[in-house]
């Protein structure tokens, strides 16, 4: 359960099963990471070899993946779920030479936790975690100047003052012309 004050943020897209779908998949996380304010490594790496694999292991003509992306507390939950359910990930160590078959092993080595859970068949949903930096402290946000907006304050039921319109003078009114 969140707890109060902690925003949860999401952003999840479909996208084509190819490799411009899976690069199209890194450039959507990385913007969205930056827009929160987040780190975008490790998390752009994990999120391009989850999707490099969902376009070339989870490929059914026709169907896409779904890339998600949520933080909650202090944790990010990358996830992308293709519609290959029979084809579960294989952690298997690459040869030296070989130039394929690496991506899980780097996940696991960027990821907090990682792993796959089958979904509504024919789907499954791989998906890796990362501890993401608390709020940052006052001096901290000083040195790095960006964009801010003011705190939320909890409605105390006065209402704030406000101004009426102006109002024309006397014997005056406003044309439409």
């Amino acid at each position: 359960m969140p707890q109060p004050g902690c925003p949860i943020r999401n952003f999840s897209v479909l996208l084509s099963p190819t490799p411009r779908g899976a690069r199209v998949a890194r450039l959507l996380a990385t913007e969205q990471l930056r827009s929160w304010g987040l780190a975008t490594e490790p998390a752009a790496h994990i999120v391009a070899e989850l999707a490099n694999n969902a376009a070339s292991h989870g490929k059914v003509p026709g169907r896409n993946f779904r890339l998600l992306l949520y933080v909650v507390g202090g944790t990010l939950r990358i996830e992308v779920t293709d519609t290959r359910g029979d084809r579960l990930p294989d952690l298997r160590r690459a040869a030296a030479d070989s130039e394929t078959g690496r991506g899980l092993t780097l996940v696991e080595a960027l990821a907090d936790r990682w792993g796959v859970v089958p979904g509504l068949h024919p789907r499954k949903t791989v998906w890796a975690e990362l501890a993401v930096p608390g709020p940052q402290s006052p001096e901290h946000e000083a040195s790095n100047p960006g964009p801010t907006c003011a705190p939320y304050e909890v409605p105390t039921g006065e209402k704030a003052p406000c101004q009426a319109p102006p109002v024309p003078p006397a014997g005056q009114t406003h044309s439409r012309e």
